[in-house]
C-alpha cells in the first residue's frame, strides 16, 4: 500500500470516529495536518509551529506539523492536501508553477527588490499577493492562507561567477519550474532540474555544478560544504505559500475560518521578525564552519549584466502564463511601486 493509501484509509477513520462524535453529541475538537517543504527550525518550521501555537491557544483543536521528508516531498504533500488527507500544506511557487503557471513570476529576475523592509511591505499591501492569487489558488481547490519571503536567493556553485560567460557549461539545479530553467538559461547555464533529496550528492559527485536557495537553507542543509562559492546575484527572493484545502475550509464555521485567518496573520508577523537578521547570522555560521567558502556580492556593473537577460525571461512568463499572467504581472509591478513610493 503507497504511503498516500495509507494516509487515505488513516483519514477516512478519522471521518467515521468524527461522525460518530457528532452523532452521540459529543463536543468536536479536531487534530488538523500541517506538511511543509523544510527541515526543524527552518522558516517554514517556525511559520508552522507559530500557526499551531495560535491555533491551540485559540481554540479546542490541534494541529500535527510535518517537516521535510516525513510524508515525502513537495509534490506528495500537495497531492496529499489536494485529496484531503492534509488540511494544510506550505509549498513554494518553485513546486506549484506547474499547478498555477502564474506563481511563477516569483521567478522573473530582478523583478523584486533585494532590500528587506521594501519586500516585506510589499507582501503584507499588494492587491496581487492578496487579493488575485487568492482565485488562482481557489481554482485548483486550494485556499490561500498567506504568501510569505524566507530570504533572498544566493548562488553556490564550483567556482566562483561574475557574469554570464561564468555560467557556460555549468549544470545548474533548479525546482521543477518551467520559468526558473529559463532564468538559469537566459544567464547563460544549463538548468538541471532535481528533487531537493538529490542535491547534495548531485553537487558531490559534479553531476551538477550549482544551485540556488536562500542563504538559511544553505548553511541548514550544508549545501556549502559540497558548493562552497556563494554568489549573491540580487535576482529574486525565496517566496513561499501556507494554504489549505478549499473543501475543508469552506466546511469550517464562521468562527474557525477567522481563527484560521488569524493564525495565518500571527504566523507571518512571527516569522518577519524571524527572518530579520537571518541571513547575516547564517552566512556567518558558514564561513566559520569551513575556509573554503568564498562569497562573492556582485556589483551593479556586474548585476547590470544579467539584468540585461531578464527581458527574455518575462517574455517566457508571458507565454506560459497567458493573459491571465499579463494582467498579473502588471498589477504585480503596479503593487511594487506603490510600495516604493
Amino acid at each position: 500500500m503507497s504511503l498516500t493509501s495509507q494516509l487515505k484509509k488513516i483519514a477516512g477513520i478519522s471521518c467515521v470516529a468524527a461522525t460518530l462524535a457528532t452523532a452521540t453529541g459529543v463536543a468536536q475538537a479536531d487534530t488538523w495536518r500541517y506538511a511543509h517543504e523544510e527541515y526543524k527550525g527552518d522558516v517554514q518550521d517556525v511559520y508552522a509551529l507559530k500557526f499551531k501555537e495560535y491555533i491551540e491557544d485559540n481554540s479546542e483543536h490541534t494541529l500535527q506539523v510535518y517537516r521535510f521528508g516525513e510524508l515525502g516531498e513537495s509534490d506528495d504533500i500537495m497531492e496529499q492536501t489536494q485529496a484531503g488527507i492534509l488540511q494544510f500544506v506550505n509549498q513554494s511557487p518553485g513546486f506549484t508553477g506547474s499547478l498555477i503557471p502564474e506563481a511563477q513570476i516569483f521567478f522573473i529576475p530582478y523583478l523584486l527588490p533585494t532590500d528587506m523592509e521594501t519586500v516585506v511591505k510589499f507582501f503584507r499591501e499588494s492587491k496581487a499577493i492578496n487579493e488575485d492569487f487568492t482565485e488562482l489558488y481557489a481554482d485548483k481547490g486550494l485556499e490561500l492562507l498567506k504568501m510569505y519571503p524566507e530570504g533572498e536567493m544566493v548562488v553556490t556553485a564550483d567556482e566562483p561567477v561574475t557574469n554570464p560567460q561564468d555560467f557556460k557549461g555549468k549544470k545548474i539545479r533548479v525546482m521543477t519550474n518551467p520559468l526558473l530553467s529559463s532564468t538559469y538559461e537566459a544567464f547563460g547555464a544549463t538548468p538541471t532540474p532535481l528533487p531537493w533529496g538529490e542535491v547534495y550528492g548531485a553537487l558531490q559527485t559534479n553531476m551538477i555544478q550549482g544551485q540556488e536557495n536562500p542563504i538559511f537553507w544553505i548553511e541548514s542543509g550544508g549545501l556549502y560544504e559540497v558548493s562552497p562559492n556563494l554568489i549573491f546575484t540580487g535576482h529574486g527572493w525565496f517566496t513561499t505559500a501556507s494554504m489549505a484545502n478549499k473543501d475543508f475550509f469552506d466546511d469550517l464555521s464562521a468562527d474557525d475560518k477567522q481563527m484560521v485567518r488569524d493564525a495565518s496573520e500571527y504566523a507571518f508577523n512571527e516569522t518577519m521578525k524571524h527572518i530579520d537578521g537571518l541571513a547575516d547570522r547564517a552566512l556567518d555560521k558558514i564561513v566559520k564552519s569551513s575556509d573554503k567558502v568564498t562569497v562573492t556580492r556582485l556589483t551593479d556593473r556586474q548585476i547590470a549584466k544579467f539584468k540585461a537577460r531578464a527581458p527574455k525571461v518575462e517574455k517566457t512568463f508571458y507565454e506560459m502564463a497567458g493573459e491571465s499572467g499579463k494582467e498579473l504581472l502588471q498589477q504585480f509591478k503596479a503593487d511594487l511601486d506603490a510600495v516604493a513610493k
